[in-house]
């Protein structure tokens, strides 16, 4: 039975005691074995906020109204190309938006320095990564430009992601991708005064190069700056740490903010290009094998192997076909379809294959965009779905899709818990990009099912 305590108004989360028993129990982790004894109240503050950036069907003024209306105490405000544009914006509009904080007594928690911000299609691009100069100057520059908006608004915490690897990183690899990174930031971190109280934030997210928790923490002690610190992505963490609670509960001394959205279990699948050392484990993901030579790809999985091709393949392709197949250890023959009939228009499925195909490292933009109408396929389109879950490029198969707090698998009361009690106390928005178009269910229920969480009702 969890039990929780809200302070007054219903806008802190302070939990004070938790039992969950069983074999598999949350009281099973070292960390609650380690650090908590029921009845100690030696534990931290989430205080709800939510993120502008999903609500970008908006003006950020009205959206700041829409954030305190629903009883949130704080909210993140998110660049967007329409919504919240740091190279349109001017000091009246910043004017504008301080007043209007002020009189809906609400906290601009973070600025989000925008993922989609530069090219839609292409999100987080370019990175800090980016091999050339220009495009990590970009980069930067909009960072600086998202710590210039907080030093203004009185924000304290700016955020950012590392990028991801692309084709490019794969065929120089003798750049050392860790000191650029390293770098990027660090000329980023020039632009925050000594004096003043605006912390830089690394996300980790599924595929990108700083992907996992402990991945983010060996990159602020590297970069060894008290100005930079961690933004934990809940359901990001839940895609990528096989023992999430724990991982959590580790990367709460240096957490400084949360994002908060729910997850839930996927189809795991992975692009690639065909090589001589491909090597596979079907137990973990299926893999969509992609033929450079032809731009055909073959569909590794243990239900379903497939051949999408324009042609029929040569007897050279035939072998190899069956070579990868039985190195898969699959028997059963693959079906050929032909790649020009499938469907690749508009469906409902546009957003979460491509929030699927952003999230695949190394491969170009045409590799993945000729890959949208398998995916499509797949998933049921137009034609009944051969794979009945969301698709998913995660180490641990959950699928990277910002869900409602509540209508996904993730255990926010264990979340919560590994947080609070292991060092961290601050602000967290529910970030729920992926339903701009329901904005107002998703803004009040998710508010509703994180009170009634916390009030254990």
């Amino acid at each position: 039975m969890a039990v929780f305590q809200l302070t007054p108004p219903l806008r802190y989360i302070r939990i004070y005691y938790l039992s969950l028993t069983g074999v598999n129990g949350i009281d099973q982790h070292p960390w609650y074995r380690n650090t908590y004894a029921p009845g100690d109240d030696r534990l931290g503050t989430i205080r709800l906020g939510y993120s502008t950036f999903g609500l970008t069907a908006l003006n950020v003024l009205d959206a700041i109204d829409a954030v305190h209306g629903a009883g949130f105490s704080g909210v993140e405000l998110a660049f967007h190309r329409d919504q919240f544009n740091p190279f349109n914006i001017d000091d009246d509009d910043l004017a504008g938006i301080g007043a209007k904080l002020k009189a809906a007594h609400l906290k601009p928690t973070c600025v989000a320095t925008a993922s989609y911000f530069f090219t839609p299609s292409h999100p987080h691009e370019p990175s800090l990564i980016a091999l050339e100069r220009a495009g990590r100057k970009r980069r930067v520059d909009l960072i600086k430009r998202g710590i210039r908006v907080a030093r203004r608004l009185g924000v304290p915490l700016v955020t950012f992601g590392s990028g991801f690897l692309r084709p490019a990183h794969a065929r120089d690899r003798a750049i050392d991708l860790g000191e650029l990174l390293r770098a990027s930031i660090r000329e980023c971190l020039q632009e925050i005064h000594d004096d003043e109280d605006i912390t830089l934030l690394i996300e980790p997210e599924p595929g990108m190069y700083i992907e996992t928790l402990a991945e983010a923490l060996v990159l602020i002690s590297d970069v060894n700056s008290p100005k930079f610190r961690l933004h934990l992505d809940i359901c990001h963490a839940y895609c990528s740490e096989p023992d999430y609670a724990t991982a959590l509960a580790e990367a709460a001394p240096s957490t400084r903010y949360l994002h908060i959205s729910d997850a839930r279990e996927g189809y795991n699948l992975k692009i690639v290009q065909d090589d001589e050392d491909l090597a596979f484990a079907l137990d973990s993901a299926s893999v969509l094998v992609h033929f450079p030579d032809t731009a055909d790809y073959l569909l590794v999985d243990r239900k379903h192997p497939i051949y999408f091709c324009d042609e029929r393949p040569s007897s050279a392709r035939k072998v190899r076909i069956d070579m990868l197949l039985a190195r898969a250890g699959i028997e059963k023959d693959p079906t050929s379809i032909d790649y020009s009939c499938l469907y690749a228009g508009a469906s409902s499925l546009d957003d979460e294959i491509f929030t699927y195909l952003i999230s695949i490292p190394r491969l170009s933009f045409d590799v993945l965009e000729r890959a949208k109408p398998i995916i499509a396929y797949l998933r049921g389109a137009k034609t009944p779905p051969l794979i009945d879950k969301m698709v998913a490029n995660t180490r641990t198969g959950i699928a990277h899709f910002h869900e409602l707090p509540g209508e996904g698998t993730l255990d926010f009361a264990a979340s919560f818990r590994a947080l609070t009690e292991n060092g961290f106390s601050g602000d967290g928005s529910v970030e729920l990009y992926h339903h701009v178009a329901s904005w107002k269910t998703a803004l009040v229920d998710s508010y509703r099912h994180l009170a009634r969480l916390t009030d254990g009702t």
